[in-house]
């Protein structure tokens, strides 16, 4: 375990977060929905090109508040690369199965990279 010095445990702002500076189009999340079921959970969220150009972005799925002393802050639990058109939308969908999802409540969050700074995401609850 390295805490403070990976992704899941470190408290700072990273210099340059994952995928800093890898486009030259910008991105809006937003209607986040998340919902348990009787075999995990399923995440949607909405993705928008907000620039003038066509553009790929990864979307990102993190947990975080997993209720354990020596848990991460946050854990990647799902990515998706998806190409989008300038002013164009898209729902991308997570399913995460129900071994991979705590039993407490935990905060979500989905974006174009770790929830923090200006990196553009939205959050939930799941």
């Amino acid at each position: 375990m390295l805490k403070g010095r990976t992704y899941r445990y470190f408290k700072g702002e990273p210099l340059y977060p994952f995928g800093f500076g890898l486009s030259y189009s910008t991105f809006a999340y937003s209607s986040l929905s998340a919902k348990r079921t009787a075999t995990g959970a399923e995440i949607h969220a909405t993705v928008k090109n907000t620039s003038v150009r066509e553009g790929d972005e990864v979307v990102q799925l993190y947990i975080s508040g997993e209720g354990e002393e020596a848990a991460p802050i946050r854990s990647l639990r799902g990515f998706e690369r998806i190409h989008l058109r300038p002013g164009e939308s898209r729902e991308v969908k997570f399913i995460l199965p129900l071994e991979d999802l705590p039993k407490a409540k935990v905060q979500i969050s989905v974006g174009g990279g770790q929830p923090m700074g200006t990196t553009p995401h939205v959050n939930g609850v799941l």
